[in-house]
């Protein structure tokens, strides 16, 4: 804000056609921290008061409200567009309630499609949640499906195993792996994954015979001692086997992939066959679905780490963040091509810039860089001085003769004889130990050019 009334660019009171002092030659560039540098002026102009009646435009800090707005309404945009589109994702997800495998989801990784042909041919499906009421509810008449067998804690896995082992139905696991194989089905080991997808059967079991060439790859693929069957064979091991459980009469089923269980694959091949043959061979179906947060509150001393604990939808809004930041920073990045130098608006004096700098030099403790400067343009001065050109004034064999020609009975201005050895140390010496020799170069030096140009 300025001051309310008429001054000079050099502070000096005057009236307003008062014409501005011209500015002196030199570098315009104020030194860091120079506390004595000039206030910014506009050359040539008188610094105005605040015109009379205008009370809008009120600037704090020199920013008005119409920089301070043009300045941050890209960054206000940025966040109004990543808002909308989080309302938009937000909407588009409120219409799915269930995920993967849910025999209640119609999305395409649901399984509500298989459900529904099963209630057809008269197959009641239940959906829980935990390992109590999924063990409570298995039986003679009852299909037990258990979509994700690896997640169980070591609780869970018990219920289950003992659900198999006394319930004398039919047990279904999707995709069990090393973690799980141990407890659920000890007689059966995992062999890697199964690249392709589409099968042939490969087996007498009457359901594969049924349905075919079927999408049972993709996932993993076991082997077994003793199998009732071994169906849907990748690389020489099957990714269906049928194995007895225990002398109640029921059995387990091991399905390396639950991609034909899917909305959107069961129409292809032969997967409606062979999962309404599969689940459906009894007339209750049991469809337990683990949570993360059932294994938790039973077996809290399973430790989870960071990343499993953050849903899925957390990483792909970290990645819209991090592509808005990318974007932002490129928008309001100034300097992607070289420097250009710009003509400041005021005149700073030489004496301000060289104090300023000084002051720079003493607080880093640089005396080599301070003495190197006062050295070379003090050579410099004295080459235009005893008519050295320029470009050798730098170079002992070609400055000190020429130096030591000028000075009275070739003493040096402290009066000794040696004057060769002492222009020597004097112009091109080594740096001063202490802020004291420092200061006394700087008058020796100041000596010999008055003295040079004096002679």
């Amino acid at each position: 804000m300025t001051a309310p009334g008429p001054r000079t660019p050099a502070g000096t009171p005057g009236t307003g056609t008062a014409p501005a002092p011209a500015p002196q030659p030199g570098p315009a560039l104020a030194a860091p921290g120079d506390s004595a540098a000039a206030t910014p002026a506009t050359p040539g102009r008188n610094a105005a008061a605040p015109a009379p009646g205008r009370t809008g435009a009120t600037s704090v800090g020199g920013i008005t409200p119409g920089a301070l707005w043009r300045r941050s309404r890209g960054v206000l945009v940025c966040l109004g567009i990543l808002l909308a589109g989080a309302v938009v994702l937000a909407a588009l997800g409120s219409g799915s309630r269930h995920g993967r495998l849910d025999p209640r989801s119609a999305d395409p990784d649901g399984s509500r499609a298989v459900a529904e042909l099963l209630q057809a041919r008269g197959v009641t499906t239940r959906v829980v949640t935990s390992a109590r009421e999924a063990a409570a509810a298995a039986g003679p008449g009852t299909t037990l499906l258990v979509t994700d067998p690896d997640r169980l804690g070591a609780t869970q896995r018990r219920a289950i195993r003992s659900a198999i082992d006394l319930s004398g139905g039919r047990t279904v696991l999707l995709a069990p792996g090393s973690t799980s194989l141990p407890d659920l089905a000890p007689a059966a080991r995992a062999k890697g994954d199964a690249f392709d997808e589409d099968l042939d059967p490969g087996c007498a079991l009457p359901a594969a015979v049924t349905a075919g060439r079927a999408t049972t790859g993709g996932g993993l693929r076991y082997t077994a001692a003793a199998a009732a069957a071994a169906c849907y064979p990748s690389g020489g091991h099957p990714t269906l086997l049928v194995l007895p459980s225990g002398t109640t009469g029921g059995d387990t089923v091991l399905l390396g992939s639950e991609t034909l269980l899917l909305n959107k694959e069961l129409a292809s091949e032969g997967n409606a066959s062979l999962a309404l043959q599969l689940l459906g061979s009894r007339p209750d179906l049991v469809w337990y679905l683990p949570s993360l947060s059932e294994v938790q509150d039973e077996d809290p001393a399973q430790e989870k780490g960071l990343l499993e604990l953050v849903p899925r939808g957390w990483g792909w809004a970290l990645l819209q963040l991090f592509v808005a930041a990318a974007l932002a920073a490129l928008w309001r990045a100034r300097r992607l091509g070289p420097l250009v130098t710009e003509k400041l608006p005021v005149a700073i004096r030489a004496s301000e810039t060289t104090e300023g700098r000084a002051r720079l030099y003493r607080k880093a403790g640089a005396r080599d860089r301070a003495a190197t400067v006062l050295r070379a343009a003090a050579r410099e001065r004295l080459a235009a001085l005893v008519g050295v050109p320029p470009t050798r004034a730098h170079e002992p064999a070609a400055l000190l003769p020429a130096v030591s020609a000028r000075l009275t009975d070739g003493q040096t201005t402290d009066g000794h004889t040696d004057g060769r050895q002492d222009l020597t140390a004097l112009l091109f010496g080594t740096t001063p130990a202490d802020d004291a020799a420092l200061v006394a170069l700087a008058d020796h030096l100041d000596a010999l050019e008055r003295e040079v140009r004096t002679s």
